[in-house]
């Protein structure tokens, strides 16, 4: 897998963790999923799979009983 340009990536974090200090930011562009450190934005970006990341967030979902 190539690592996607995330260079002017729109960054966002949870609408659940607007008012926590450990939160992450994912940012989404085409094919692939982006995730960092709220605090530490430089400190390094872990990168998945558009599919990767669906199924994660289903997994989440699931667990949390539908929560999001």
């Amino acid at each position: 897998m190539h690592k996607p340009d995330l260079q002017g990536a729109h960054w966002f974090k949870s609408s659940r963790s607007q008012t926590q200090d450990a939160c992450v930011e994912a940012a989404l562009v085409p094919g692939f999923a982006g995730v960092r450190d709220t605090k530490n934005p430089d400190g390094g970006t872990l990168v998945f799979g558009i599919g990767q990341w669906a199924s994660f967030l289903g997994a989440i979902k699931r667990e949390n009983n539908g929560l999001t």
